[in-house]
């Protein structure tokens, strides 16, 4: 995940919940993609490493856990580049120039210069960033699965040239449900309508109190619809069923007001992040836990990433 800013509970639905459950599955590797972040912040890198730190915070917070995965930092990694290096060796530039976000995004972002290697080529660091450890799965969205069919063509090509090094990874697709945002949009750091994991409890109700609701249900007395009402996704993920099910009948009949609606949903959520916010607690009482998580975790990183790059050079004759 690149250190773009702050986890919000979008990201925690959509991603760190799923790597809790997959650290007691497999043996996981979690790391923070700060070179990565360079492909869209190479002119500001100000802000790179107290994000990189507040992303980590968040995550264990949210309940990595260190003894169970192999958490660290890509650039404390330098085998990364250098598989990184190798692989752009034997990769066409036309394989780089279809991946379906590279356009996409030189269309869409108006306010930064794309025109470089490091954003056409970032897919090939992808593949390096997961090969040098020969997974055998890679947790993705849908909208990812040209990229890992990328790497598996990388893989192949440079097993074919040189020998079998590399496992093709497979897809482990996973749902990744869209939480909205306090003005109704899907939840962004961009659009600033994020609920942060790092913020305190009475940040978070004040932005819950500010949510939208049903549009149509403009008066207490009004009938809702909470299939349009971006605070009832949140009851469809915080809510325990029947609970949740009286407010669905209830809002339907104006029999509750949106001021209630949003207050069960608060003390439901505050509920779900207590040990978030017992962990924050305590990481931050002690910051130097932190670095030998860190250290920890690229020491062990590095033991698996090492005897995948001497095989590299083997098969490379260099």
């Amino acid at each position: 995940m690149q250190p773009s800013g702050r986890m919000h509970l979008g990201n925690l639905i959509g991603a760190l919940d799923n790597w809790k459950k997959l650290q007691d599955q497999y043996e996981s590797f979690f790391f923070i993609a700060d070179w990565h972040a360079l492909t869209s912040m190479s002119t500001d890198t100000s802000m790179i490493r107290e994000n990189t730190r507040d992303m980590l915070i968040d995550w264990l917070s949210a309940g990595l856990d260190p003894e169970k995965s192999i958490i660290f930092i890509q650039s404390r990694m330098p085998e990364h580049a250098e598989l990184h290096l190798l692989l752009s060796m034997i990769t066409p530039v036309s394989w780089l120039e279809r991946v379906p976000t590279y356009k996409e995004k030189q269309q869409e972002v108006k306010d930064r210069d794309l025109s470089n290697y490091g954003f056409l080529g970032y897919p090939v660091l992808q593949s390096a960033d997961i090969l040098i450890y020969k997974s055998d799965f890679v947790p993705v969205g849908i909208d990812q699965l040209p990229h890992l069919e990328l790497t598996r063509e990388i893989a192949r090509r440079f097993n074919h040239l040189y020998g079998d090094v590399f496992i093709e990874p497979e897809a482990l697709l996973t749902e990744v449900p869209k939480l909205p945002g306090t003005d109704g949009r899907k939840m962004s750091k961009s659009y600033e309508n994020a609920i942060y994991l790092s913020d305190a409890p009475d940040v978070i109700e004040q932005k819950f109190k500010t949510m939208v609701t049903d549009p149509a249900r403009v008066k207490r007395t009004d009938a809702g619809n909470p299939e349009v009402c971006p605070v009832f996704v949140f009851h469809r993920v915080y809510t325990p069923e029947i609970e949740r099910n009286g407010i669905d009948s209830d809002c339907r009949t104006a029999s509750i007001g949106c001021i209630d609606c949003k207050r069960i949903l608060f003390r439901n959520i505050m509920g779900a992040l207590e040990p978030v916010f017992v962990k924050r607690k305590e990481l931050l009482s002690h910051p130097g836990s932190i670095d030998e998580i860190i250290d920890s975790g690229v020491l062990k990183a590095r033991d698996v990433a090492s005897r995948t790059m001497f095989e590299v050079r083997e098969a490379m004759k260099i």
